[in-house]
């Protein structure tokens, strides 16, 4: 049986277009990451405090989140 490993990432390339390749990989995932907090962060803002806090939020906690950290 044969299988596809598909969770391989650009690391481990040599040469020009390998190291090309995985900036524009890392750069585009940072700038999907980004994009999708900036909606997040939208979409919290048009809540109201009593929605808010039926999710367990409140104002301050929607500041806190970025690319990078998710909220837990």
């Amino acid at each position: 049986m044969a299988a596809i490993d598909t969770t391989r990432t650009a690391q481990g390339t040599s040469g020009l277009i390998g190291r090309i390749g995985a900036f524009l990989y890392t750069t585009s995932a940072k700038l999907m990451a980004w994009n999708d907090a900036r909606v997040t962060r939208k979409s919290l803002s048009a809540l109201s405090d009593r929605e808010l806090a039926d999710i367990g939020l409140c104002r301050g906690d929607i500041d806190q989140i970025d690319a990078h950290s998710p909220l837990v």
